[in-house]
């Protein structure tokens, strides 16, 4: 498979999960996110596809494992952090919560600047 089929396949499996997500079917869209990001690794949109049904199935700990690795591949992707304060705080760990809202903050005032 070339790299631009694959890249398609990885796509369409996301696209698959978003229209799983839409139908409530949660663990589904789930391994279709996953299915994506054994093509793609580094698919971003579907990391965050992935933490965010993993979220609404309160399996917190691997939502919140998901989202770190977002924001190690993009350190400056405001939703990863975003994703990270409202998991951390679901979770009761205030501290970590602020700390990663915080963040998002400041790369959201970043992104405002560099566009003004």
């Amino acid at each position: 498979m070339s790299d631009v089929e694959a890249r398609q396949k990885a796509e369409n499996l996301y696209s698959t999960a978003l229209d799983l997500m839409a139908d409530g079917k949660l663990e589904e869209a789930v391994r279709a996110y996953r299915e994506a990001l054994a093509i793609d690794p580094k698919f971003t949109d579907a990391l965050h596809g992935l933490a965010r049904a993993l979220q609404d199935l309160q399996r917190y700990d691997e939502a919140i494992g998901i989202a770190k690795q977002i924001a190690e591949l993009d350190p400056d992707d405001v939703l990863a952090h975003t994703s990270l304060s409202v998991l951390y705080q679901k979770k009761g760990m205030i501290a970590e919560a602020e700390a990663e809202g915080a963040k998002a903050r400041v790369l959201g005032w970043k992104q405002q600047l560099k566009k003004g």
